[in-house]
């Protein structure tokens, strides 16, 4: 968004002494002084650390700390990353990271794997579907969650993780050393439905989301219209705000889709366009305590413009927005730098967006035949919706337009 690039900038500039007006000098220069006077404390300590601490200690490591203790301050979606955490982020918004190639569900006896990507390091190394993971590195996965495990999990391509897994149909543990690949994923999957109905599953909101979403549609449609979506995004932590608008943009032809307030209370407003909108088909959107950001940017709009229905669960509510700045040394802030509201103006920070129709979520795998061979989901939110679709494909009532 244009606004937010030009909020990064002002923050970049605002850490290199940019211009500012008269007034706003003299206050900065106030402010200055009693910054550049703990400073001064700050240096001393350092050089305290430095000289005097038991054990030799990176100076990098200390400034690196110190920024983080700095951002701790704040609200828990700013941070510092260092070099290799930003290159990692960097690469996930292109859709990549490094890994294993698995998709692990969180299950009382460990981390199940319910999926194995094609060509995969985990088929390389002989992880099975169904293994249950109970330990990363020698770590148990015990009290984890599940975003932890696979932070553990994921890393450098080139580089080793060693699991510690169990077969469902065997009590023995077996050590499992796989070696991480670069893996590539594509944000959207799209399959056609029963009369004429389609689903799409958006995972996150990286830089080809829009693209492959407008593809996954294209490719359910067929040379048939359509009578009816299901959108999932369940579990979607978000990503680029800008895809998320985009997204929001398909379904909607008029109309707020996001507003934005910063420091300065100036709201920046997301507006949706006619080109392009697709029918006015009913949609049906799944969400769960797993959908933040992004995903509650589209599923908010589609909610306040009765465009689509929200089945399934609260979800996250994150509700800010955060600008990433690049430093010299290849390391980078992420600031929170505006607060969104939903075209009603509701703002979702730590409440999150309340489904239209609940559907708490029952047990949602079952292993079952051969392990490796078969994982059944048995998904009754995603029931919930079909049905509940189906009846919306035959109502007269609903237009389902924006208005």
């Amino acid at each position: 968004m244009r606004a937010l690039a030009r909020t990064g900038l002002l923050v970049a500039m605002a850490f290199a002494g940019g211009a500012v007006t008269s007034a706003g000098v003299a206050s900065a220069r106030h402010d200055s002084d009693s910054t550049y006077r703990h400073l001064a404390v700050f240096a001393r300590v350092l050089n305290y650390v430095e000289n005097n601490y038991v054990d030799e200690v990176s100076p990098v490591a200390l400034i690196y700390g110190a920024i983080r203790g700095t951002l701790a301050t704040l609200d828990p979606h700013s941070s510092f990353m260092e070099p290799e955490q930003y290159a990692a982020l960097k690469s996930e918004a292109r859709g990549e990271f490094g890994g294993i190639g698995v998709e692990v569900e969180l299950r009382p006896e460990g981390v199940l794997i319910v999926e194995r990507f094609e060509e995969a390091p985990a088929i390389r190394a002989g992880l099975r579907i169904g293994d249950h993971i109970v330990a990363v590195d020698g770590t148990s996965v015990k009290g984890l969650s599940l975003p932890e495990v696979v932070r553990r999990i994921k890393g450098r391509a080139g580089t080793r993780v060693v699991l510690t897994v169990r077969r469902a149909q065997d009590a023995a543990l077996q050590t499992i050393p796989v070696i991480r690949d670069r893996i590539y994923i594509a944000s959207v999957s799209a399959r056609r439905l029963e009369h004429d109905q389609a689903y799409i599953r958006i995972k996150s909101f990286t830089e080809r989301t829009h693209h492959d979403m407008q593809r996954g549609l294209l490719a359910a449609t067929g040379d048939r219209p359509l009578k009816g979506l299901i959108l999932d995004m369940r579990d979607n932590p978000g990503g680029l705000l800008n895809e998320g608008v985009r997204v929001a943009d398909t379904w909607l032809s008029e109309g707020v889709i996001v507003s934005t307030e910063g420091r300065s209370g100036e709201p920046d407003v997301e507006f949706a366009h006619p080109k392009g909108t697709e029918p006015a088909y009913p949609i049906v959107v799944l969400v769960n305590g797993g959908t933040a950001s992004a995903a509650e940017i589209v599923a908010g709009a589609l909610q306040d413009h009765k465009r689509g229905i929200i089945v399934g669960t609260q979800t996250f509510g994150k509700g800010s927005v955060q600008t990433v700045i690049e430093l010299e040394d290849g390391s980078a802030l992420k600031l929170t730098i505006a607060r969104y509201f939903t075209p009603a103006h509701r703002s979702i920070r730590g409440l999150g967006i309340t489904p239209d129709v609940v559907v708490p979520r029952r047990a949602a795998t079952e292993v079952s035949g051969n392990v490796g061979e078969k994982v059944t989901k048995v998904d009754n939110q995603l029931q919930a919706a079909i049905q509940m679709l189906r009846r919306q494909s035959g109502s007269k009532g609903r237009s389902g337009r924006a208005r």
